[in-house]
């Protein structure tokens, strides 16, 4: 038997990094969010060989080990090792036989929740394969605890969330890791002028979120009053920029977008550098009105927003540079998972 899964990755709309503790512990943190047709897939191929094979098809890793009820964490597909690891552990299920292929559409570092995507598209294949009783807040939550607990990660909680979930949401982060995710029912004229007013420029540079998201977390435990004021305008265009989206209102979308970046930058001083500052440089002048890079920063992804009759030129301008372009759609579903029975 073969179980397939696939679990969409997101855009951080606004108020991103308000779900890392321990400012979500203090203050409590807001999040909008929206998930694309970007997507981490992972196969299990059921075997009786003994064996767990285990292989990253976009990072071209292969490992292979005798089945067991614990594979080392060891640095080399963690992420894969400590999904198995918590399965067996919580379900109490007995060292299982498998192979396993994942393959994600966005490089780790982009930006977009790959690695946490990556995590719940794992876990959903395990759901699914041993019909384990888990629902989309089971899931989120128990792949956050993977990645921040039992792999020490850094990293927030959205990730996780949106993956699970799936479609335009507004996030609720409170103290004791207690998330409440609010669907959010967006017209259809809406979700078609806010792709017509995007596109997503990829600088070409993945980086390791754990250094920016390090350097937040210290600022708010020395109690650093530029950093935490800009956290505090980050939530509340969280909270802005959901009623603009709601009523259709794409300017104030776009200008929020842009208030929010400029305050994004006073949490950590490497959110930004040359190589996102040049996109910008190009991008503003040839039409875009605001842009935002999705994720923690220094590298991966970057949103802009633009007048639809400008999207061509901000496109063209763009792919000049090293990165490129690239198009996308809003997706409504989050993680799902099928099975293939041998015929």
């Amino acid at each position: 038997m073969i179980t397939r899964s696939k679990a969409p990755l997101r855009l951080g709309l606004a108020g991103g990094g308000s779900d890392v503790s321990p400012y979500s512990d203090l203050y409590g943190g807001l999040i909008l969010n929206a998930t694309i047709n970007l997507y981490a897939y992972c196969t299990i191929e059921e075997t009786n060989k003994d064996k767990i094979e285990i292989s990253a098809t976009d990072l071209d890793r292969n490992l292979s080990y005798d089945s067991a009820e614990e594979l080392p964490v060891d640095g080399n597909l963690d992420l894969h090792k400590g999904v198995y690891n918590r399965v067996i552990k919580d379900f109490r299920l007995p060292p299982l036989s498998f192979r396993m292929t994942t393959y994600s559409d966005a490089p780790a570092g982009s930006g977009l929740g790959s690695s946490s995507t990556m995590v719940i598209a794992i876990l959903k294949a395990f759901a699914e394969w041993q019909n384990l009783p888990m629902g989309d807040y089971e899931i989120a939550r128990l792949a956050y605890e993977i990645e921040r607990k039992d792999l020490n990660l850094s990293g927030g909680k959205q990730d996780q969330y949106a993956a699970a979930f799936g479609g335009f949401n507004f996030m609720e982060f409170l103290k004791d890791d207690h998330v409440i995710v609010n669907p959010l029912r967006v017209k259809r004229w809406i979700v078609d002028e806010l792709e017509a007013s995007m596109t997503l420029y990829y600088t070409g540079a993945s980086r390791s979120s754990a250094a920016i998201i390090d350097e937040q977390k210290q600022n708010i435990l020395s109690g650093n009053r530029v950093a935490i004021e800009a956290m505090h305008q980050i939530k509340q265009d969280a909270i802005d920029m959901k009623t603009a989206l709601l009523k259709g209102d794409i300017a104030s979308f776009a200008d929020i977008m842009g208030k929010s970046w400029e305050s994004k930058q006073k949490i950590a001083s490497s959110i930004t550098n040359s190589i996102i500052q040049e996109a910008f440089d190009v991008a503003l002048p040839h039409g875009a009105i605001a842009g935002k890079v999705s994720g923690a920063g220094g590298g991966g992804f970057i949103m802009f927003v633009m007048d639809p009759t400008k999207k061509l030129q901000v496109i063209n301008a763009l792919n000049k540079l090293n990165g490129r372009t690239i198009g996308f759609n809003f997706s409504k579903g989050g993680t799902h998972g099928w099975k293939i029975y041998n015929t």
